[in-house]
Order: C-alpha cells, then structure tokens, then sequence
C-alpha cells in the first residue's frame, strides 16, 4: 500500500511549484562549482527545507519519495549524476524514512557531451515532509558552467559527506545468505566493519527497481554488523536478484559506508 502511495505522489510531481500552497518550505538552487581536469564539471544542488521539514534520499524507505531529476534544457551535457552525502534516518508515526532537514548541497558531477560552453538547466520533482508529506516541481533556473578550476568550499564539504568506500570504512568481509519466506525472499548480510556509531543502520538496494525491498532489521555482535530484509518482484512473478550489482548502505551516526556486491557465504 505504501509503494501505491509512492506512485501516486510521483504521478503528481510535475505540479508547478508556484501553485503549490507548501512550495515556500523549501527552497532549491543550483550553486556554482569548478571545472576538472578531464572537462567535467563539479556543481552544487542546494536545498534548503523550512524547520520541521525534510526531504528524502536516493533510497528514500517506505515512507518517502526519492527525487527526481531531469536535465534535457541543458546545453552540451552528456550525463549528470548526483553524489549523495550522508544522509539522516527519521522515524515518523511508526515508520523509518531516509533523508536530508535544514540545509543540503547535493554534488552534481557533470560531463559535457562535447569542448564548449556548458549550460545546466533542470527540473526536479521532490516530496517534503512534515505533519503532512506533499509533492512539489522545482524549475532550476539555468546555470553556465564556467571554465574555472576555483572551488567552492560548501561543495567540497558536501563531497567530504559522502558515504565511505569499503576500504575506506575498513570492511574485512560481507556475505548474503539467500532463502524462500513464502512468497517473498529473505536475505542475510554479514559485514564486519567497525561501529559507525549509534544506532545502525543498513540499506540494500537492488538495480532491478521492480524489486521490493522491505525496512532491515539491523544488529550488531562485535566487529560483525547482521542485517535482514524480505524481498519481493512489485509484479507477483519471479525475482532475479543480481548479487554483484546490490549495494549496501551502512548509516550510523558518526558515519556510514557504502559496498558494492554481497556474494554467497
């Protein structure tokens, strides 16, 4: 019911922002950043939620709505992927929800198709909650890119908010064991990693979007964090799950690690 919710609200996210009674609770602009070496471009999607107001994560829980993006005014870009910071674990009248409050820059990370100027202009579809979750359509005014190599600091602290690697957070294994639960299917991880600090969290996330996935059940022994989940194909039929391509979200208070794959034990 929750994931027909979810549908719902995104069938009604083109609304324009300015009809939209909620739109002064959030603010979004794209911020300038700087030029790399290979020609790509680095830039900034500030978003700034009134108090008591949050929006929500690529992975955004049962109880939210992830963004959505679209770049097609831009000029010359070939591909822009976003580059999420840490993000926040909110619990609301009994369910878990993943997400940003206050203040967040999300890195762009944009490549042109081709040498010349680059201009980004989009459109993004969010929802924001508070008492009330709602739908809102942003227009993104157009920003050029400049050939600049001249950082902006509130972007580099936004980029230094990203999930650690693997290797960075000091995974030494991770295994997911796999069985039927009726018509859904279960999964196991075992990761051992240090404590990234309080209440643990961990997120799996298929590259099959037809995948559901239900809220883990997280716990710690040890250097050895265990975390379980159903799975289930949206469609009623069979699920193929690739195992090499889920990846694996651990959010703790003071950090959080992102892997790539869980193989078999």
């Amino acid at each position: 019911m929750l994931r027909a919710l979810t549908l719902g609200l995104a069938a009604l996210l083109p609304v324009s922002v300015l009809a939209n009674p909620y739109a002064d609770n959030l603010s979004a602009r794209l911020v300038q950043g700087w030029q790399q070496g290979d020609g790509s471009h680095i830039v900034g999607l500030e978003l700034t939620l009134k108090d008591g107001w949050k929006t929500y994560w690529r992975a955004p829980g049962d109880a939210g709505v992830p963004p959505i993006f679209s770049w097609s005014g831009s000029s010359n870009v070939a591909r822009v992927d976003v580059i999420w910071p840490k993000p926040e674990v909110f619990f609301q009248n009994g369910m878990r929800s993943i997400g940003y409050s206050d203040r967040v820059i999300l890195p762009l990370h944009v490549q042109p198709a081709q040498g010349g100027a680059v201009e980004l202009d989009g459109q993004l579809q969010i929802g924001i909650c508070s008492d009330i979750c709602v739908p809102l359509g942003v227009d993104l005014s157009a920003l050029p890119l400049p050939e600049t190599s001249r950082r902006n600091a509130a972007i580099v602290a936004a980029l230094a908010e990203r999930p650690f690697t693997a290797r960075q957070g000091r995974v030494r294994n991770v295994s997911c064991d796999v069985a039927p639960a009726g018509k859904k299917m279960r999964l196991r991880a075992q990761i051992e990693l240090p404590s990234t600090g309080g209440n643990e969290v961990v997120v799996f996330e298929p590259r099959d979007p037809s995948i559901w996935v239900s809220e883990s059940v997280t716990k710690r022994q040890g250097n050895r964090l265990i975390a379980e989940v159903d799975m289930m194909a949206m469609t009623g039929g069979a699920m193929m799950l690739d195992r090499e391509a889920l990846r694996l979200t651990v959010l703790g208070d003071a950090s959080a690690v992102e892997i790539n794959g869980c193989p078999a034990r």
